[in-house]
């Protein structure tokens, strides 16, 4: 069947003028799911002066797309990691933001030939968190749904299942949900307790439970995902710390969380036949880096390249910053996100390996699974 979802996109790029790039794709599409790490513009399309946008200098200062350097959304100076393993996968970038191919009626020409993303800054796995500012992880399953249901109008169900089951879906979230949940404990001042932080992830986890399932009941069966990065150490949080550490509390949540979403997944695929996971190691991934920033050839990994006050990590980046020179040597692009070098080595290792930083396989090895056999 993957011969017959190969001809079909090959028939459309046809009639739609599309011209693949000279990398062979593995997969047919790719379909994204979670925060800034991920988002790729969603959020310029959402109402509110609350709402957290890259829509303006210096992010984009270096993107490499058509038209030049310019803001497209990321949060980056340039790519993002869903553009990398986009690049990967054999495609130019990240597929584009939901509400803009919806703004721009392109929407189920570009799902079946390239796939969307959904990924919305801000965003997180409970629709409490930044509510009203994002779009959480519920509405973009959502929005998944009705992009399938009109697919399934174009082409009919069983094409459209067939050409799920060949594609990558990438998720990325919950950063956001903890650093919602240790705000609002820091402003009750309030001690977190073993229990707070067990209902948390057990919140958390029937959250994520709900997503794949859903996503796999639509058809997706090659899903991988980002854990949790080492958020105690990006410069937002170090800003507050009187001699610019991490914060080991932090970063000991994360930790927490990535733990159970680990064991949760573990738990999770017996009972979904066909379903093939990836989870890459985001946070030992930047731990590891961040024990020697010099071998990867960075000469900052605390500092944002564009932001202001301490450590450039007391607001995020604006017009107005001040921004690095040589952008390619600092880990954190602003306040929280990586450079656009940053991500690439994050994305090639999730990618490629090495085996420590994904588990049980490869984003590679998940890519060249045969959707025909997920799906038995």
């Amino acid at each position: 069947m993957k011969g017959v979802v190969a001809g079909l996109v090959m028939v459309l790029s046809a009639l739609a003028g599309f011209r693949p790039g000279k990398t062979a794709r593995a997969v047919p599409a790719i379909y994204v799911l979670g925060d800034s790490s991920l988002d790729v513009g969603n959020n310029n399309y959402l109402p509110g002066n609350s709402v957290p946008r890259a829509n303006k200098p210096f992010h984009g200062v270096d993107f490499p797309g058509p038209g030049g350097p310019r803001p497209t959304g990321r949060f980056s100076n340039g790519y993002n990691v869903a553009d990398f393993i986009a690049k990967n996968l054999g495609f130019e970038r990240s597929p584009p933001a939901y509400l803009s191919l919806k703004a721009h009626r392109r929407l189920i020409g570009t799902a079946l030939l390239r796939g969307v993303s959904y990924a919305s800054a801000g965003a997180g796995i409970l629709d409490s968190t930044g509510a009203g500012n994002n779009i959480p992880l519920s509405k973009q399953v959502q929005y998944f749904h009705s992009t399938r249901a009109a697919m399934e109008a174009k082409l009919g169900s069983a094409v459209v299942s067939d050409l799920l089951a060949e594609s990558f879906f990438l998720m990325g979230i919950g950063s956001n949900d903890l650093i919602q949940f240790a705000m609002a404990q820091q402003a009750k001042n309030k001690s977190t307790t073993q229990s707070d932080v067990a209902a948390l992830y057990g919140s958390l986890m029937s959250n994520y439970s709900a997503t794949i399932t859903d996503l796999y009941m639509m058809g997706a069966r090659k899903i991988g995902i980002i854990n949790v990065g080492l958020s105690g150490c990006i410069p937002m949080v170090r800003a507050h710390d009187a001699t610019g550490a991490c914060n080991d509390g932090t970063n000991e949540l994360a930790a927490g969380f990535n733990g159970a979403l680990e064991s949760f997944l573990a738990d999770l695929a017996p009972r979904l036949p066909g379903l093939a996971c990836s989870l890459a190691d985001g946070f030992a991934h930047r731990q590891a880096l961040m024990a020697d920033p010099q071998a990867q050839g960075f000469v900052n990994a605390t500092s944002a390249c564009c932001g202001s006050g301490r450590l450039g990590g007391e607001a995020g980046c604006l017009p107005t910053s001040n921004i690095c020179g040589d952008r390619d040597g600092y880990v954190y692009w602003d306040w929280v996100h990586a450079t656009q070098r940053a991500a690439k080595i994050a994305a090639d290792a999730f990618f490629h390996g090495p085996a420590q930083f994904t588990m049980p396989l490869t984003f590679k090895q998940l890519a060249e699974k045969k959707g025909a056999d997920l799906m038995e």
